[in-house]
């Protein structure tokens, strides 16, 4: 009965509007949190630091909230953890302002594997996109759970990958667990909801704010052995998710891209600091081969006999189309920059682009920039 009023008390505070981490934390780590607490008058409160405004507000509000919280701690549209509880990730507790509640929805035994982090620009290059992918299915058929934002773009790409290989993913919300953002995503929310496992730190009904997803990536980072940043520009979002795993003493990963790509400057700038340079899923295992159940050797994603051996037909090109095909493979180009990659003229390699686009394995973009489909 005490545990599960505490339980109670500690979402009521957790949702009561001006009552934040560090209160929360200071009530806890000076020994005042209890059940104690729901009888306090506002003086008390007084006495506790707080606002004489969130003083009254907790006297006549606490109770009639722990009530509603109490009946509903076993609510069937989603589950609620706190940091009280036995079934709080390890992983993130031992994290830096590790959330006083989490509400979930989906498979909640993904919380119990070991996990990587996979995050990315919400504009990726089709480069980008390949290596996320690619990736992704080397961590998720090596046993790592991928956990991800939901966001746009390398977000999307990680768990819609580890979806259909079959893998586990966790998306950390920066809104309510029951608001979908953005709304684009509502059919990828769904098969994560279904298959996978949706975490969010907000209370339900909660719109998504710009405030919340830097909140929400040391969620990201807190819940996983290490942080893989795909591509990332110099201000990228994903970069405050390396940062949050630094802090907690988690490892960092970062793939190179080429360097007059914008959207690499970030991962190439994590290099220059220290993160581990990846080029493929073994990269990342090799660090972890002890947590790890089943592992799946893999070799670089870069090697020629790469792109032959992924899901697209490429028996009937031709060597230059080849040639053409592999440059595009690792990332969108212009034709000014494949003439100079090529040294062709133009003839030539106009025909071999356009060969590519009628077999539908490229496509061209405006700008006559080209790109695999």
């Amino acid at each position: 009965m005490k545990e599960l009023l505490e339980r109670a008390l500690l979402i009521a505070l957790h949702e009561t509007e001006g009552i934040g981490w560090k209160t929360i934390h200071r009530l806890i780590d000076n020994g005042i949190f209890g059940v104690a607490m729901i009888d306090y008058e506002a003086k008390d409160w007084i006495a506790c630091g707080l606002s004489v405004e969130i003083a009254h507000k907790l006297a006549a509000e606490l109770r009639p909230s722990v009530n509603d919280k109490y009946r509903n701690l076993s609510n069937n549209t989603y589950q609620v953890i706190t940091a009280l509880d036995e079934e709080y990730p390890d992983m993130l507790k031992s994290s830096p302002q590790a959330p006083w509640v989490l509400y979930l929805l989906g498979n909640i035994q993904l919380l119990k594997q070991s996990g990587i982090a996979i995050v990315g620009t919400r504009v990726p290059t089709a480069y980008g996109r390949k290596v996320g992918s690619i990736l992704t299915e080397e961590l998720c058929r090596a046993g790592l759970v991928v956990v991800s934002g939901m966001a746009r773009g390398i977000d999307s790409v990680i768990h819609e990958t580890a979806l259909q290989c079959g893998g586990g993913t966790i998306a950390v919300l920066g809104a309510g667990i029951n608001v979908v953002y953005p709304p684009e995503n509502r059919s990828l929310y769904e098969e994560i909801r279904l298959k996978g496992l949706i975490i969010s730190e907000y209370p339900p009904g909660t719109k998504a704010h710009p405030g919340f997803f830097p909140q929400r990536n040391r969620i990201i980072a807190g819940l996983t052995l290490g942080t893989l940043v795909v591509e990332a520009d110099a201000r990228s979002g994903s970069l405050i998710t390396a940062d949050a795993a630094l802090e907690a003493g988690r490892d960092v990963f970062a793939v190179p891209g080429p360097i007059t790509s914008p959207k690499s400057r970030g991962t190439l700038d994590l290099i220059k600091q220290g993160a581990k340079l990846i080029t493929c899923g073994q990269d990342v295992i090799e660090e972890y081969e002890s947590w790890l159940p089943n592992l799946e050797k893999s070799s670089s994603m870069f090697e020629p006999n790469d792109i032959s051996s992924n899901n697209y037909d490429t028996s009937g090109l031709t060597k230059d189309e080849m040639e053409i095909y592999h440059m595009l493979h690792q990332g969108s180009a212009t034709l000014d920059e494949l003439l100079e990659r090529t040294r062709w003229d133009f003839g030539h390699l106009h025909s071999v682009l356009l060969s590519l686009i009628i077999k539908k394995q490229i496509t061209q973009l405006p700008g006559a920039i080209y790109k695999i489909i």
